[in-house]
């Protein structure tokens, strides 16, 4: 009585499409077709219908074409991803090469089937908080057995590890070629273990190692000295230990010392005749001296020198640097107000050091006797800090605006500086993009507005207020190649791209449900490339 039948009978049109990926797209010739007006009609129309149809569009792309996608998210995206389907499911576990756990003791009965789901993880991260009980050296040598193929590994607060947990794992990912450790208990003896068995180390950073004491042996310098490229010690009470490592690695380019107990003066001073290769250092509340300072001019090829709050560094050891570090590119000093080094050592970098690109100075007074000549004799200087200096005024700022054609990025903290000073920048420094004021008691709000009628396309930051340009010809997207954030500023970055993000996203949600998400575009637009500073290895 007028209702459809039940009977099973041939597979209909929808169920054939369902069985048939391939011809979703086909219309039956004898179905009657409504007329379109356009191409576009007519494909909005097929796609409504096949949605409807509940058909799985992701289900003729390859396997690693759906990978190469799950790589575009975050962490929590890929998680509800991993939900959808059985076949995501089994796509992201084997595409997922970056994995992050939280190390407590307890972990050790899931790890079994945790890593038989991610059996292509190379990229490893164990946290443990202080309240809880980290893993020990079984779970340790049972990760290693699981993922042979490691390469990176992090750890964070494992200080149930031993110097035998290590040196097993060592024994089983000889692959690795970058180890974090921080908070952890193991000693010498782990370190040692891990030069000798990972050969193809490149970077070791260590934190906060606990087993290191007075009495540590030397660590280093192992087979992996022939690979290692860059080694950060922090917070370290006896960090000399390293001293034979830092020495013998005859391809390191960047070392860090930070909050490292103990003279340095000694182990650097041996760094120009066996490391030739060194571009990089950061030297922070070490105890260093002009004789460090010395040591280090001896790497020819520095490109890259910090030397933070070390107030036994004077002028004599930076005009040392100067003289025979002329490739300098960026060069920062917390004087710590100490006024140990000033106008004469910076005099000293204007005149040797050409390729100058950035300067930061804090906690130091220098003046226009040192700003004048390192604006005229270094022309490619595009990024300036001046932060916390008695002497830096209106007279330094007309310098600047002056003479610094090159200049992209400008802040100022700290410093008597007044309108006038400020407002010189509307007729100098013609490459300016973006200039930061803060905690500079003499500058007002007015000036802002005087600088944006001269130029409008300047982003100024005053303490909290934040002028974006009117457009977007200069927007900091034209100095990205050189990504720098000057330090003690806050946190107040303008994103002059946010809008053609948020149309490009809308964009892809609208056409792309499936996997597009708030973390797909928006991330990879808000990076800062930083081309030039591509010292660290891959990402």
């Amino acid at each position: 009585m007028g209702q459809s039948s039940s009977t099973v009978g041939a597979p209909t049109e929808l169920n054939r499409r369902e069985f048939f990926p391939s011809n979703r797209f086909n219309f039956r010739s004898s179905a009657v077709v409504p007329e379109f007006e356009s191409n576009e009609e007519f494909a909005e129309a097929d796609f409504l219908e096949n949605v409807v149809a509940g058909l799985d569009y992701t289900a003729d792309l390859p396997d690693e074409c759906l990978a190469s996608i799950f790589h575009f998210l975050g962490s929590g995206d890929r998680k509800r991803c991993s939900l959808v389907c059985h076949r995501w499911f089994r796509v992201d576990g084997q595409s997922r090469h970056r994995l992050s756990l939280n190390a407590k003791a307890e972990i050790l009965s899931f790890l079994p089937s945790l890593f038989a789901r991610f059996d292509s993880v190379t990229k490893l991260a164990l946290r443990c908080d202080r309240k809880s009980i980290s893993i020990d050296d079984e779970t340790l040598v049972l990760i290693s057995l699981r993922c042979p193929s490691l390469t990176r590994l992090k750890l964070r607060g494992c200080r149930e590890l031993s110097d035998r947990g290590m040196e097993l794992f060592a024994q089983n990912c000889k692959g690795l070629k970058k180890l974090s450790c921080g908070s952890c208990m193991f000693g010498a003896g782990a370190m040692n273990a891990i030069l000798d068995h990972c050969t193809a180390l490149e970077e070791l950073s260590v934190k906060r190692l606990r087993g290191l004491h007075d009495a540590a042996d030397p660590i280093g310098p192992g087979a992996a000295a022939s690979s290692l490229k860059s080694i950060c010690l922090k917070d370290l009470i006896n960090g000399q230990c390293f001293g034979p490592l830092i020495i013998g690695s005859k391809k390191l380019r960047t070392l860090k010392l930070i909050r490292c107990l103990g003279e340095w003066d000694k182990v650097l001073g041996m760094l120009g005749n066996f490391n030739p290769g060194l571009i990089e250092i950061h030297l922070e509340r070490v105890h260093v001296g002009d004789v460090g300072l010395y040591s280090i001019s001896n790497c020819s090829n520095l490109e890259i020198l910090h030397i933070i709050k070390t107030p036994e560094c004077t002028n004599f050891g930076l005009v040392c640097v100067a003289e025979r570090c002329r490739l300098l590119r960026k060069l920062h000093i917390d004087g710590w107000r100490t006024n140990r080094i000033g106008d004469e050592g910076l005099m000293a970098i204007a005149n040797q050091c050409p390729n100058l690109q950035e300067l930061c100075l804090i906690g130091m007074n220098p003046t226009s006797l040192s700003l004048a000549p390192i604006a005229t004799n270094c022309p490619k200087l595009e990024r300036l800090a001046l932060c916390g200096s008695a002497t830096v005024g209106d007279p330094e700022m007309a310098c600047i605006a002056t003479k610094c054609v090159a200049l992209k990025k400008l802040c100022i903290k700290g410093c008597p500086i007044s309108d006038e000073g400020v407002e010189a920048l509307a007729w100098g420094c013609p490459s300016l993009v973006k200039v930061k004021v803060k905690k500079c008691r003499g500058v007002g709000g007015e000036v802002v507005e005087r600088l944006r009628e001269r130029r409008g396309s300047l982003v100024v930051v005053l303490d909290a207020c934040e002028i974006e340009p009117l457009d977007g010809s200069g927007s900091e997207v034209g100095v990205q190649e050189s990504g720098m954030e000057f330090p003690l500023i806050g946190n107040q970055i303008t994103d002059a791209s946010s809008s053609f993000n948020g149309r490009l996203t809308t964009m892809f949600r609208t056409k792309f449900g499936f996997f597009a998400s708030r973390n797909l575009v928006a991330c990879t637009f808000r990076r800062w490339s930083n081309a030039d500073d591509g010292l660290n290895g891959d990402s």
